[in-house]
């Protein structure tokens, strides 16, 4: 059996059991790593010793009869601008090279909980924007893995751990899985807590999952999402049971709404042809729409949006380095300076009627559908491609998944966004596993 390419949920159902060790799983990953990190590197700490004894602790709670949570000995890797106490969390910058918390970030102790191996760190681009780091798309290495989650979701694609965790405060999940080809989930806003995190824009910022399927994106999204007061964009909310609603059959074909969205002029024309197709294959099951007017200004509000909460949250950051910082970052920062109040307060008050309007046309549909990318990866390492059909679901704060179900003619891999209105993100992932099966998709 091939460890690495086994479904996480088929690794913790096989360590639970006592069919084979945590330590056996987590070694597996780290000779995987060892074999492909040159290449890819999508590690910023990794701390092989500490990863095993991670493990053996695993693997001695079973004996001992202990609950074993849900993944038990399973190994995750954890994107470096969230906290962990027992490694550095270095955000991608050198203004925070050996930068050790004292406490672990919320996701991380709810992953801990749950029974989890934190592998290491995956590499970030700087600050979580634009600047991309070392790591190179293990489907072409030629080519950016997209940002700026870019570790995580390289990792993942590569096989060297089953499940990652990410961030997105444009396009940051969806747009990396999308490049390497795995799957990315970012659930609604305020359903994951961000305690712990690096901070860049409360109404943006969003933690999102890599794996290798929907069915796995569920089984650690189960386990993230839930109420914390530290997290100020939270509320109280029953937990969806996500990994049920990935096992149970729709009751009936569901309703998908394909939407160019504003930005469908700069696709790609391979993109373009790719879901026409895409459609065709789908037959009656999708129906083609157009976003409501008040969209053609959500991509600007969002900028407008990002650029002053930036100038804000990076202040102090932009006082002890600016010098240090990239010229993308510093510039972004320094526009944001010079925004407005009433034009930030405009946009912000944009997101509810955007939502109003979205709830609207789903009425009809259980979801939409969209690229997740204006084409594959690009070629070249200096750039981590355009977020920008993430964009809008980003700022309404709606659930979206990306899921593997194309190929471009060079052989990269091609997402296809999957959205769903607020809260409704059980209804989404089972979709999206009702989309894999319809396709044929086998991770």
């Amino acid at each position: 059996m091939d460890l690495t390419r086994t479904s996480a949920g088929s690794l913790s159902e096989l360590i639970r059991s006592g069919q084979v060790s945590s330590e056996e799983v987590t070694r597996t990953f780290l000779d995987r790593i060892d074999s492909l990190e040159d290449t890819v590197q999508a590690w910023a700490c990794l701390n092989r010793d500490h990863a095993i004894e991670q493990a053996r602790r695993a693997d001695r709670m079973r004996k001992r009869g202990e609950t074993l949570g849900r993944l038990h000995g399973v190994p995750v890797g954890i994107k470096d601008i969230i906290d962990t106490e027992d490694m550095p969390t270095e955000y991608g910058t050198v203004l925070y090279s050996g930068w050790q918390p004292s406490r672990d970030a919320a996701v991380v102790s709810r992953l801990r909980c749950a029974g989890a191996v934190i592998l290491g760190k995956t590499v970030t681009a700087e600050l979580a924007f634009f600047a991309p780091g070392k790591t190179r798309n293990p489907r072409n290495p030629d080519h950016t893995p997209g940002g700026s989650s870019s570790g995580s979701a390289a990792a993942v694609a590569a096989g060297m751990v089953p499940l990652a965790i990410g961030t997105q405060t444009n396009g940051s999940v969806v747009r990396p899985a999308a490049f390497c080809g795995v799957v990315g989930f970012k659930p609604t806003h305020g359903r994951i807590s961000r305690q712990g995190i690096l901070h860049q824009s409360w109404l943006l910022d969003q933690v999102g999952v890599f794996a290798g399927s929907v069915a796995d994106a569920a089984l650690v999204a189960d386990e993230l999402f839930g109420f914390d007061s530290r997290d100020p964009n939270m509320r109280h909310f029953a937990p969806p049971a996500l990994k049920k609603a990935v096992d149970t059959p729709p009751a009936r074909p569901p309703r998908i709404a394909f939407t160019r969205t504003p930005v469908w002029n700069m696709a790609d024309e391979e993109t373009r042809s790719a879901f026409s197709a895409f459609g065709e294959r789908l037959g009656a099951a999708v129906a083609t729409v157009e976003l409501p007017e008040i969209f053609e200004k959500a991509v600007a509000s969002y900028r407008i949006i990002m650029q002053a909460d930036f100038a804000l949250n990076f202040a102090d950051i932009y006082r002890r380095g600016a010098d240090r910082l990239s010229p993308v970052l510093r510039e972004t920062i320094e526009a944001g300076m010079a925004v407005p109040a009433h034009e930030y307060n405009q946009a912000a008050e944009r997101i509810p009627r955007l939502n109003a309007a979205l709830e609207k046309l789903l009425k009809e549909f259980d979801v939409l559908i969209t690229p997740a990318a204006p084409g594959p990866a690009p070629a070249g390492l200096d750039s981590t491609g355009s977020p920008v059909f993430c964009t809008i679901w980003t700022l309404c704060g709606v659930p979206a998944i990306t899921l593997p179900l194309l190929t471009s003619t060079s052989g990269l891999p091609m997402g296809v966004q999957v959205v769903a209105g607020r809260g409704n993100d059980a209804r989404l992932l089972q979709v999206a596993a009702w989309l894999e099966g319809r396709m044929g998709f086998t991770p």
